[in-house]
Formats: C-alpha cells, structure tokens, sequence
C-alpha cells in the first residue's frame, strides 16, 4: 500500500538518523529486549544502500538484528537482493502493511513527503497496526547529501518526539531545517504554530550566541541550546548528542495546533 517514491538515495544520507537510532535509549532498549528482532526500512530507493548503512549500525547494539527492505517497485527490489545477507539483511517488496511482518521498529524517510497532510496518520496507522504495541515508528525528511534532517517518533499512543539534526558547518540559522521538516509539521511553520516558535526561538538564541563561533560552531550551538533549556524548553537527551547538531523535544510542545 502507497504511492512509489521518487527513489532519489546517496550513501551517508541517513546517517543522521543511523546514529540517533543507535544511541536513543528508547531504541536501543527495545532492540535488546526483543527476542528477535525486525527492524524494517520503508521506501528505501532506487539503492539499497542506506538500508545496508542502517543494518550495520544497528548491529552495534544487537549483533543479531534483521533488516528488511521494503520497496513498492519490483525493479528496486530485484536490483537490492544483490546485497543481501539473509536473515541477517534482505529485501521485498512492501508498502505501508509492511508486507505482513510485525517489525518492532520501522525506519520510514522520505517516504510522505509526496502525501498531503492529513493522509499522514492515517499512513502512519497502518504502519503501527502491523507492529507489536511496544513498537516504534520513525518517519521524517532529509536533504539528498544528509546535511539536514528531521523525524518524529510514532509509538502506539501517537507521536512522542520530534528531533532536528543538522550539520553545523556552513550553518546560516537552524531555522533552515524547516525545508526538511517531516509533513505533519511542514507547513505549520507560521506564526501561531508551536514549530514555528521553537524554530524562531532557536534562531534568536543561536544569534546571541554568536561570540562563541570564536570557539568553534559546536561551542556557538551548544550555547544556543543551553539557552533554550535554560528558558524552559523540555530538551531530551545531553550535551552529547546537541555536539552533533542535533535536538529533540516533546512532541507536544511542537505539536500541530
């Protein structure tokens, strides 16, 4: 079920949401208690690379993981079985019914940027009815190098998080990242919206942080997300992984009004 992407990948594309789904307690939680774990990859492309990237870094935290990689192009399936290490890493052809697995975690990027707004939940729900309850699902955008990307976590009870991961380098404002927002949020970036106050907000504290970029643009960022912590924001996770340009909140504190 779903409409076929464009199929547009690179390598290291994903590498943003790799290492977050690596390190994020929640995940890698989930991962080691299950007793044998699938983890799908929706709308992986016209290259299966990125779906071989997350399989190796999964297996960092659960040696004996699966991944499978769903596409709804029977061509991209044919030209992904080459680099398939069944049960370890294979590929099928699926949509949003996952194909009929029941994965504990779903990787679903780049996949509803095509969708309009309110069919997103209902995607979503098809997604999470295929899922065990204690299932997660992470859908979100990127740009096509990486440099910019952003995801929501989805778990039984609806969305729990939202995170922002940018590469800091060259960084203008982080309110760039609003072009990479994933579609339930995309277009509430405007006034009135929570999305829009925390991107504004954040691009405020990160020019009166501007004295710090003497120290490196790590120093200047990390600066500018102390500031928001300290002005009330529900920041999760630690200094640690804002240094790689990342943020996650709540997600009813950006939730769609």
């Amino acid at each position: 079920m779903g409409a076929p992407t464009r199929g547009t990948t690179n390598p290291n594309r994903l590498r943003r949401v790799d290492r977050w789904l690596a390190s994020d307690p929640a995940v890698t939680r989930l991962l080691r208690r299950s007793e044998a774990p699938l983890v799908v990859d929706l709308g992986y492309g016209a290259s299966p690379v990125t779906t071989v990237e997350l399989a190796r870094w999964l297996a960092r935290v659960r040696p004996d993981v699966r991944v499978l990689g769903l596409e709804l192009d029977p061509d991209r399936v044919a030209a992904a079985r080459r680099a398939a290490d069944p049960p370890r890493l294979d590929f099928r052809r699926g949509g949003f019914e996952l194909a009929g697995t029941r994965p504990v975690l779903v990787r679903a990027f780049n996949v509803l940027r095509q969708y309009a707004e309110d069919e997103v939940r209902g995607a979503w729900q098809l997604m999470l009815d295929a899922m065990p309850p204690e299932g997660l699902l992470v859908e979100g955008t990127c740009d096509e190098i990486g440099r910019l990307a952003t995801w929501v976590t989805v778990g039984a009870a609806g969305p729990v998080s939202l995170t922002l991961s940018m590469r800091l380098a060259g960084l203008d404002r982080p309110s760039t990242v609003a072009e990479r927002l994933p579609k339930i949020l995309i277009h509430r970036n405007v006034p009135g919206e929570r999305v829009h106050t925390l991107l504004s907000t954040l691009d405020e504290y990160w020019a009166a942080a501007a004295p710090h970029r003497a120290f490196g643009v790590r120093a200047r960022w990390t600066t500018a997300v102390t500031m928001l912590a300290d002005r009330g924001w529900p920041l999760r996770g630690n200094p640690d992984r804002w240094r790689l340009g990342e943020l996650t909140v709540p997600w009813d504190s950006v939730a769609p009004r």
